[in-house]
């Protein structure tokens, strides 16, 4: 590809990847392609064998470290750990997300306040935390790029997405205020929503098969998006020669349904 090399000197840092089927996988594998160096998180035991089984297999030599981003002292861990490593960061890629699956189907006034503050404590703080322990690594060389991954469930109703699209309003707005707050420092901020794929975390959602139907059938472009095409947008976000002027965006890429009116 064209792009080869291009971010062969920059350092970037993955939250959020479980398999390869993960959107969060699709960005790194652009970054990769790209030259980049990659960091990247999981959370647990749980997750560690098989995020460590792709990284070694698919981008050996990437540095694998365990953070749980409700815990602040394993998140400041992780970005000093980064900094001994490297002493600087250029990019970050944020894709967690989580809602107890009860919150994810009825009705959303039944939400729990356990289950909200869940919801908004993984899904929309944790982009706050990273930001601010990120934005001095990258502020040292000059600014950097943090994305995080957006849903339009965040903008309108979606049938089954309830506490999660709430949490992904919380999540959009902090992109604009965060990227406010570090614009100074030349740190862009900025949200890729995407289409639905076929993820973990979509399998999640009751009805999901019926909603990747619908929108095959009114997208203007009569499709669903690929995690190869959100990636290059990751790729975009990140590349300081293709996007350093856009920051605070809401980026759609879900072949144009956002933009339809029924």
């Amino acid at each position: 590809m064209p792009f080869n090399g291009v971010l062969s000197d920059k350092v970037g840092i993955v939250f959020g990847v479980a398999n390869k089927w993960s959107i969060a996988w699709g960005i790194a594998k652009k970054l990769h392609d790209a030259g980049m160096t990659l960091v990247f998180t999981y959370q647990g035991e749980r997750m560690k064998d098989p995020v460590t089984k792709l990284v070694e297999t698919e981008m050996p030599g990437s540095i694998l470290l365990d953070c749980d981003v409700t815990n602040d002292e394993q998140v400041e861990s992780v970005f000093k750990e980064v900094d001994a490593k490297f002493g600087k960061l250029h990019t970050l890629v944020h894709a967690v997300a989580f809602a107890k699956k009860e919150d994810l189907a009825g009705n959303f006034i039944d939400t729990s306040r356990e289950g909200f503050l869940l919801a908004h404590n993984v899904s929309a703080y944790s982009l706050t935390l990273v930001s601010k322990h990120a934005s001095p690594l990258m502020e040292k060389n000059g600014g950097g790029s943090i994305m995080t991954l957006t849903y339009l469930g965040g903008e309108r109703v979606v049938k089954n997405y309830n506490v999660m699209g709430v949490a992904k309003a919380a999540l959009d707005m902090s992109v604009r205020y965060l990227a406010s707050d570090l614009g100074p420092k030349g740190i862009r901020v900025n949200a890729i929503s995407a289409g639905p794929i076929k993820t973990t975390a979509a399998r999640g959602i009751s009805g999901f098969s019926d909603i990747l139907a619908y929108m095959e059938d009114h997208t203007p472009m009569k499709r669903n998006v690929t995690q190869d095409e959100i990636g290059g947008t990751g790729f975009y976000l990140a590349c300081d020669e293709l996007s350093s002027g856009v920051t605070g965006e809401i980026i759609h890429v879900d072949a144009g349904f956002h933009s339809v009116g029924f």
